[in-house]
């Protein structure tokens, strides 16, 4: 599964252990090399080298208490000074000698966030006095100011402790809690997975083997995560308030974990501190309650609920639901109309009183609501007719469902910072084609107040390069368009035929296109395109900001991974583009990927000539529950079978016919690699000839071997898929 984890870091040292099972044939007799030089001209598209050339592009804002906000970007000449802009929208370079700029914000990042600070990761309190963290399975908090440390809580004991962060893919000693408003109390849970079933991996060393060992559930498990949920009251003596209901699963409205974007998902404070608002979610997801606690006495009401045939999923990288206590008002999320829509509940009673938005295209999160003007800022795709449906807008609109205001309107991806205050926002849009404008903006009507960078690839376009192509097709029934990216030699000659690469994840959380943001280069595609191959990325139904229906296309068929709708992809576009030689069809992936690639060339054998599955999770029931009891629903048993069978790669192991090439990092904690070898084990037993890499103590990313995989892709694809012979152990990476 694709995610930005700790375990993605590089790990030094890491070498590349290869066992070649048998000797490969390529596709067709080798008719020429391709050479060092070759490699060489193909690594400068490569990101190392392209965003050397690139300036004056996506500005982050950091907001400043008085409405001013400073940023960083690279210049043209490779300074990345720090610009200050004042609520007008006028620049001061911080670097110009004479000039007085505001110190940088303290390092640990903002208030609430966690922190590295003394020997455990601490969570900040709000108002800066105290911090959180834990200590032999429980909380404690440190006086910021004092340094003493006071404990919390008593009664954790191993696997069953307070704020722990482990949802088996992703592990870490941080403490997962919210603060109150007022810095008096916190919310978090104890997480009991005492009987809960072990993961296993092994480091190699020189000398006796290294066991890691956690707490990993499984699909079908009979015990799974569990927490307790609780307020811990600082206000006098640490005092545990404990939620009078029972536990609840492991599970979130937003992600594969209850820490979702870096904070605790699903939990909201009140204002006044006096109650916490919180949403409990069924093992399946199929069910959400929206519930409120007393942080004074643990009572627990619900205010509504809201079951799906499917999976619930209340936002994109935050929860989409608001508790407006002074209103009495819950604004709520759901995907019932097929489009995610926001609407207006009485929080007392749980009543719906109007629908919020309507109409196609699905809201991505709420950005701002201003309870008094009773009117909420809101990101949201696929509401511009004739554009990319993966773009995001920033909207306003009334709480009564009136006055929707589009505040973006240039057609490209709109990444946008909100003011503290919500009367400006910053504003930097581009598209795969087209470099980042950034804007400060007017937060109520959306009028640019001033033109902050625009981005400079002059120096990129002199090098020869050319952005990816935009393309369009139809899915595998013809019912939706499907929004990629195609990639081909800078010097194509339309009268040749080339080699086609699908670069896919299937999702279902994201997709195989990524960001829709500009970006010099986009993974290796441009500098596999330079060696020759014509490169697509195509997003396939089952992935999100579209539709429910879309995204829930081929809910309880993992194994289809989108594959129909690639090959349905391809075809219209060797159709319509002759110099794409549909004979010779690759495919690679990494991680959700790399289960579509082997699956790929096991389900369509007689379509995809060569693959390349990285770090793959090819049996669902060897990954973590959340996400196939999610995306597949609960595993069930007939006789020797279950549901999730049919979807595991190693079942169709014996359908290989094309060049497959398997890896895996040793010490893989995301996606055990387990997986791997259960594909493994069934080729050999079907007497199948393939590549396999295992790379020693490497992570989920590969981490210091990435290069070195792929140059080994590089080479498979050159060999395998052009019949032609790479040079000889080229070494990718800055020289």
């Amino acid at each position: 599964m694709r995610r930005s984890t700790p375990r993605m870091a590089a790990h030094a040292a890491v070498t590349a252990a290869v066992v070649a099972v048998a000797p490969l044939a390529s596709l067709g007799a080798q008719t020429r090399t391709v050479t060092a030089d070759d490699y060489a001209r193909a690594e400068k598209y490569l990101g190392f080298n392209t965003s050397l050339l690139v300036s004056n592009t996506g500005v982050q804002p950091t907001w400043l208490p008085d409405g001013r906000f400073t940023y960083r970007v690279r210049q043209p000449d490779g300074s990345t000074p720090m610009i200050l802009v004042d609520a007008k929208g006028a620049k001061t370079n911080c670097t110009a000698a004479g000039t007085v700029c505001p110190p940088a914000p303290a390092p640990g990042g903002p208030p609430g966030a966690p922190r590295a600070g003394g020997r455990a990761p601490e969570v900040l309190s709000p108002d800066g006095t105290k911090a959180a963290f834990i200590r032999d399975w429980n909380l404690w908090v440190r006086d910021v100011a004092s340094n003493q440390e006071t404990q919390l809580t008593t009664d954790g004991i191993k696997d069953f402790g307070y704020a722990t962060d482990n949802a088996g893919w992703v592990h870490s000693n941080r403490a997962l809690l919210m603060w109150s408003p007022d810095s008096k109390k916190i919310a978090t849970f104890q997480q009991d997975q005492r009987n809960v079933g072990e993961m296993y991996l092994v480091r190699t060393k020189v000398g006796h083997p290294e066991l890691m060992a956690w707490k990993y559930p499984l699909p079908g498990d009979s015990v799974v995560s569990m927490i307790h949920r609780v307020v811990i009251d600082l206000s006098a003596a640490p005092k545990v308030v404990r939620f009078r209901m029972g536990p609840d699963e492991h599970r979130s409205s937003v992600c594969d974990h209850i820490a979702c974007g870096g904070k605790l998902a699903d939990v909201e404070w009140y204002p006044d501190g006096s109650k916490v608002a919180f949403l409990s979610n069924s093992r399946d997801h199929k069910i959400a309650t929206l519930r409120v606690a007393d942080a004074a006495s643990g009572e627990v009401r619900d205010v509504l609920r809201e079951e799906v045939a499917t999976q619930f999923e209340s936002g994109d990288g935050d929860q989409n639901w608001r508790v407006l206590p002074a209103s009495n008002e819950v604004i709520w999320f759901s995907e019932r109309d097929d489009w995610g829509q926001l609407y207006l509940y009485d929080l007392n009673t749980g009543t719906l009183k109007n629908k919020i938005t309507t109409g196609d295209g699905g809201v991505l999160g709420i950005e701002r609501i201003d309870a008094k003007a009773r009117t909420i800022w809101f990101t949201a795709s696929g509401k511009e007719k004739g554009r990319d449906p993966y773009f995001r807008h920033l909207y306003r609109i009334g709480m009564d469902g009136k006055g929707l205001t589009l505040l973006t309107p240039e057609d490209g991806d709109h990444n946008i910072s909100l003011s503290p205050d919500g009367a400006r926002f910053v504003d930097s849009w581009s598209r795969p084609d087209l470099p980042q404008t950034a804007l400060l903006r007017d937060a109520r009507t959306g009028k640019s107040l001033a033109t902050l960078e625009t981005g400079d690839i002059s120096k990129l376009t002199a090098t020869g390069w050319k952005p990816p192509t935009r393309i369009t097709v139809k899915d595998r029934a013809g019912k939706w368009d499907l929004y990629g990216l195609m990639w081909t030699p800078t010097k194509l000659d339309s009268t040749r035929k080339y080699p086609i690469i699908n670069y896919i994840y299937p999702g279902p959380q994201g997709g195989s296109v990524g960001s829709r943001q500009f970006s010099p280069a986009v993974r290796d595609n441009q500098a596999l395109a330079e060696l020759g191959f014509i490169v697509v990325s195509i997003d396939g139904t089952g992935n999100p900001m579209r539709s429910k229906s879309f995204h829930d296309a081929y809910y309880g068929r993992m194994g289809d991974n989108t594959l129909p709708d690639q090959i349905a992809g391809m075809k219209e576009l060797a159709a319509k583009y002759r110099f794409i030689d549909l004979d010779r069809v690759g495919m690679w992936g990494h991680s959700g990927g790399g289960f579509a690639t082997a699956g790929a060339l096991f389900r369509y054998p007689d379509f995809f000539k060569v693959g390349i599955a990285e770090s793959g999770n090819h049996d669902n029931r060897n990954y973590e529950d959340d996400w196939g009891e999610r995306y597949h629903g609960l595993l069930t048993r007939n006789g020797a079978t279950d549901n999730y069978d049919a979807e595991a790669n190693q079942t169709l192991a014996k359908n290989l016919k094309g060049k497959l090439m398997l890896a895996h990092g040793t010490l893989d904690d995301n996606v055990p690699p387990d997986n791997t070898l259960l594909v493994v084990d069934a080729l050999i037993k079907a007497g199948k000839d393939f590549d396999l890499i295992m790379i020693p103590n490497a992570a989920h990313g590969f981490g210091a071997a990435s290069n070195y995989m792929m140059r080994r892709r590089w080479d498979y694809f050159v060999q395998h898929l052009m019949g032609a012979t790479p040079p000889k152990e080229f070494q990718i990476g800055p020289k």
